[in-house]
């Protein structure tokens, strides 16, 4: 049996549009999540699905009564109330004996843990058990994956099934559930990617084939639109390496640089040659070099010029001579005498 039905409902604000044409039929033990990226609505239609929010197009029929559990903003636990005052609180509202409070399941809980003092799985757990003292067809309740940990949100999601098992249809919002868990899922676009208030309704398992390496976010439908665009700049990707391949391109300046520098190497052997030229020049220079002997040979005439000093003896001859002219005249009389006196 159906106990919500929404035909072309939509929610606009500030001129747009968060959701649109919206059809869902949602039957008793069901549970049915709305999920999309951040800013894409799911609160605004949770909160429209529950009838605490206007439509702004279509309309919205729930047979029974659907209750808020914890929806973050709008139904937060007060900071000072113990668990225990909470339910109180409720049962009074609800026209109920305040002495009821003791029999109510907490599920866990702590009787006197004050509000603020609950995690955000404690404040799930708390608004399940408020909203389930109203008796109602339908619960709703926002955020079932913000911050709880994977050991939170498998007890978070046994409550739930709880609930479902016992005839209740339970919506929920996340920015990503498992399929298995749910019925059906309204699928909201990303409002920076399409166009936005765009949503499908899936099936579980066509919910599922969209988590397959697609963005987070996007209907089934955008997925196959989108899927060559996407697929382009990954074909563009070589287009993109392209430039790479031209590196060698321009690589190619570089190789030139080395010709360039060839005749930067050919200056130092023109230089080579000046530096030759000084080798030449060595010859050269080396000839006065071998002049010093012949420079040398006045210093060696010296002796020459000796001569007329060795020949001043020579010169003296004359002088010596005439002793030895007189020596010889004396022993040619000596001589004679003795020859004579024989």
């Amino acid at each position: 049996m159906a106990v919500l039905s929404a035909t072309g409902a939509g929610v606009r604000h500030h001129k747009r549009w968060l959701v649109r044409d919206l059809d869902l039929t949602v039957e008793a033990g069901e549970t049915v999540a709305v999920v999309g990226p951040p800013g894409s609505g799911r609160t605004s239609t949770l909160l429209m699905l529950a009838r605490r929010l206007r439509s702004s197009a279509g309309t919205v029929a729930v047979s029974g009564t659907a209750v808020l559990a914890h929806v973050a903003g709008v139904t937060d636990p007060e900071p000072v109330f113990t668990v225990l005052e909470h339910v109180e609180e409720r049962l009074a509202l609800l026209g109920r004996p305040r002495r009821e409070a003791g029999a109510v399941p907490l599920h866990g809980l702590e009787p006197g843990l004050r509000g603020r003092e609950l995690t955000p799985y404690q404040k799930q757990v708390l608004g399940l058990v408020l909203a389930g003292l109203a008796k109602p067809a339908v619960i709703a309740l926002d955020g079932v994956d913000a911050g709880l940990d994977a050991r939170e949100r498998g007890e978070l999601w046994g409550l739930l099934g709880e609930l479902t098992a016992g005839g209740l249809a339970v919506l929920v919002t996340a920015r990503e559930v498992d399929p298995a868990r749910v019925s059906r899922v309204v699928h909201l676009s990303d409002p920076q990617a399409a166009e936005p208030g765009r949503v499908v309704v899936q099936s579980a398992e066509e919910y599922a084939a969209t988590l397959n390496g697609w963005p987070f976010g996007a209907s089934a439908a955008a997925l196959r639109e989108a899927a060559p665009q996407e697929a382009a700049p990954q074909e563009a990707a070589p287009q993109e390496a392209a430039p790479q391949e031209a590196a060698p391109h321009e690589a190619a300046p570089q190789e030139a640089a080395p010709q360039e520098a060839a005749s930067d190497v050919a200056a130092p052997e023109e230089a080579a040659s000046d530096v030759a030229a000084p080798e030449e020049a060595q010859p050269e220079s080396a000839e006065p070099a071998a002049t010093e002997p012949e420079s040398t040979e006045p210093d060696d005439a010296e002796p020459k010029s000796a001569e007329p000093n060795d020949a001043e003896p020579n010169d003296a001859e004359p002088d010596d001579a005439e002793p030895e002219e007189e020596l010889t005249e004396e022993l040619a009389e000596k001589t004679e005498k003795e020859r004579s006196g024989q």
